[in-house]
This record gives C-alpha cells, sequence and structure tokens, in this order.
C-alpha cells in the first residue's frame, strides 16, 4: 500500500474513535434504576411468604416519591371490602411504559405482599389483574419485572 493510503485508512481510524464517545453520551448520564434495583431498601421490603391477593376499586392513581432524588413511584388506594389500603406498584419509568393502564373507578384484583411504611400497612404488588388484562410487576421469588437481565 502507498503512504497515501495508509494516511487516510489512520485517519479514518481516529475520527471513528473520537466520534464514538459522542454517540455514548446519551448512555453517560444513565445511572440505573434510581433506586428501584434488587439491593434497594424498597426491594428488600417485599416478602414473598407475606403475599395476598385483594380486590376491589382504584379511588386514586398517584405518582408519588420514594425518598430522595428522582425516584417517582406509582401507587393506588384501592378500596376493599375491609377498608381502603395503599398499593405500590413499581417505578414510574417503568409502568409508563406497559400496555396496561391502572385508572381510577377500574376493578382490579391485586396480588403483593404486606409491607409497613412508616408504621402504615401498604401492599407491594406482584401482579394487578383488571379484567382479562393481568400487569405483571414481580415474579413468585419477589424479583421485579424491572430488574430484567438480573434476574437469576
Amino acid at each position: 500500500m502507498k503512504a497515501s493510503t495508509y494516511r487516510i485508512l489512520l485517519a479514518t481510524l481516529s475520527a471513528a474513535l473520537v466520534a464514538a464517545p459522542v454517540f455514548a453520551a446519551p448512555w453517560q448520564q444513565w445511572r440505573g434504576s434510581g433506586g428501584w434495583g434488587m439491593g434497594s431498601a424498597y426491594q428488600r421490603m417485599y416478602d414473598p411468604a407475606k403475599v395476598e391477593t385483594v380486590a376491589g376499586e382504584v379511588v386514586v392513581v398517584d405518582e408519588v416519591s420514594m425518598g430522595k432524588g428522582p425516584k417517582k413511584g406509582i401507587h393506588l388506594k384501592l378500596k376493599t371490602d375491609q377498608g381502603t389500603i395503599p398499593v405500590h406498584l413499581g417505578p414510574s419509568w417503568y409502568l409508563e411504559r406497559q400496555d396496561t393502564r391502572i385508572a381510577t373507578g377500574d376493578r382490579v384484583e391485586v396480588k403483593g405482599a404486606r409491607a409497613d411504611f412508616g408504621g402504615k400497612p401498604a401492599i407491594i404488588a406482584a401482579e394487578v389483574r383488571k379484567g382479562d388484562e393481568v400487569l405483571i410487576l414481580r415474579d413468585a421469588a419477589g424479583v421485579p419485572a424491572w430488574a430484567g437481565w438480573r434476574r437469576k
């Protein structure tokens, strides 16, 4: 090969190496699950031994902050025969991408584990049934659906 060919090849390779970080830039700001991951305090609250199923009418759907930072979650208030109970579904960023939508007035069946949030009982949902639709949030072991690649 001629020297000019080597120079062109070297220039092309150099340009590719310089441009690579520019294309990777959007991922540089990504910082994981935002506190919703497998080792989080929230995840440790889910106890598969405490799973139960409750049914009722959704009276409130809220996006709430979970601790410090941008950890937003979707919560319901479910009116059951035994009273109204808060139901924690999961991170907003995950639920916004699901086909099943839960809204005020919906009749649903929630399978999940009882937990204590600041001295008040709640349910951390594993699945929500709305008619023929099922929104899967956790597996039988309590591993969140949004943990995806971290499943063991």
